[in-house]
């Protein structure tokens, strides 16, 4: 029987990687699965600032970079242009990512409380609530959650805040010394329409903070040298009250710590009345009697939960911005905006993402049958390369923003002065001679 003679449609593989791209492709949305950096406007219509020519330029380039790092001039490597476009995007988005990590080290603690936004699919700030480029802005020193706690203790102890304090008053019935305040002011808050704290206290507990019948003297006592004498709320200094002889320079702490004082002489000395809290439960030392003081005052806040805006609080309490990673107003870092540094790293990892994909498609084979003999193919060791260069280049990058956060940076910057204050040591000053 005679050997048939055949004639193939093509001698070469239908998959082989070209040796560069092309701008058409390369410009398409169908080439990138997630389509971040070609869609030239958003899906509300909006202009995308992420969408840069450049990148598709770059995507190009890679291509030819991959033809070349992979031997496609020696040996057809099993690829499509797309496959490259797909790896420089992954690549693009995987620098942005970690870079956006970096950044939320730097500011997340700036920027609780601060304005977040709402994103997309692919991650992207829609909408015009917040500008687009947070994440290239160098955010403005706060003390950021230590505010917050300085807030809770400035209300604690009662100079400042934000949270509101009520003032309310208890009538006072004699022989009756047990007051629930708790139900009292539960029952003021639901039916008081004029007051300020109407239907904010619910099933919510108070905390009462303070008790008193009267309002503290508006005079203070500074006794001096002589005895005894009164200021009554003039700009008059210590040392007027000293001896002819003797003048003191006395520190604005001290005349505070006097004020303080007095004032808890006049709360405790001058009443004629005590009383103690438990479970919001008021009594009153001695009974009360029919001379008694008609009424109490107290102050009270409302515990609320943490989340929770108070009604009458100020937007200082900031529960609804950014309170964690997840809500910083971060979209994917514009192209355009990537340095060389950053390009090389993309370049790097978009080839290991190649050489990735090209194991896989390898690795459907473990041999291709050739006439005599069989060729074999090195998906393996493809495979194994890829996952390590990808793991070194995260490592790397990694390794290298860890170093330069603000934190290292300041103290860095603190070792150089210091390092320099020791430097100048050694170094003789200039005596001028006239």
């Amino acid at each position: 029987m005679a050997v048939p003679t055949l004639s193939p449609k093509a001698t070469t593989s239908a998959i082989v990687l070209p040796e560069s791209g092309s701008m058409a492709l390369a410009q398409e949305t169908g080439s990138y699965p997630q389509g971040v950096y070609v869609r030239s406007t958003k899906q509300d219509g909006e202009t995308n600032e992420l969408y840069d020519v450049m990148f598709a330029s770059g995507a190009i380039e890679q291509v030819n970079y991959t033809y070349r790092k992979l031997g496609g001039d020696v040996l057809d490597v099993e690829l499509t242009e797309k496959n490259v476009y797909t790896a420089y995007e992954e690549a693009t988005l995987e620098y942005s990512y970690i870079i956006n990590l970096h950044q939320a080290k730097n500011s997340l603690g700036q920027v609780l409380g601060s304005s977040t936004g709402s994103f997309d699919q692919r991650g992207q700030l829609s909408g015009t609530a917040v500008d687009t480029d947070l994440a290239l802005r160098y955010p403005r020193f706060d003390f950021g959650y230590a505010r917050q706690v300085g807030d809770t203790i400035s209300t604690a102890v009662d100079l400042g805040g934000v949270q509101p304090i009520y003032s309310a008053s208890v009538n006072l019935t004699a022989s009756v010394q047990d007051y629930d305040l708790q139900s009292i002011i539960s029952s003021s808050a639901a039916s008081n329409t004029s007051s300020a704290y109407y239907s904010q206290v619910g099933d919510n507990r108070v905390t009462i903070r303070k008790v008193f019948f009267k309002t503290p003297h508006s005079m203070w006592r500074f006794y001096g040298y002589y005895g005894g004498l009164n200021s009554v709320g003039n700009m008059s200094t210590y040392g007027m009250y000293a001896d002819d002889s003797t003048f003191e320079v006395i520190p604005v702490w001290q005349n505070k710590a006097q004020a303080m004082a007095y004032e808890d002489a006049i709360w405790t000395r001058n009443s004629h009345y005590s009383y103690e809290i438990k479970d919001n439960r008021l009594r009153i030392f001695p009974e009360p009697t029919n001379a008694s003081p008609k009424n109490l005052w107290i102050n009270f806040s409302v515990e609320v939960d943490p989340w929770d805006v108070q009604v009458s609080s100020s937007a200082s309490d900031k529960v609804r911005g950014v309170n964690n990673l997840n809500t910083l107003p971060f979209g994917p870092l514009p192209f355009k905006n990537i340095n060389s540094m950053g390009k090389q790293w993309i370049r790097r990892y978009a080839l290991a993402l190649c050489k990735e994909m090209l194991a896989q498609v390898r690795g459907k084979f473990g041999s291709i049958p050739i006439p005599g003999n069989s060729v074999n193919l090195n998906a393996s060791e493809l495979l194994s390369q890829a996952k390590e260069e990808q793991e070194r280049l995260k490592s790397e990058l990694k390794e290298v923003l860890d170093e330069l956060t603000y934190l290292r940076v300041t103290q860095q910057n603190a070792e150089l002065v210091e390092a320099g204050q020791k430097a100048f040591e050694t170094v003789p000053l200039s005596v001028y001679v006239g």
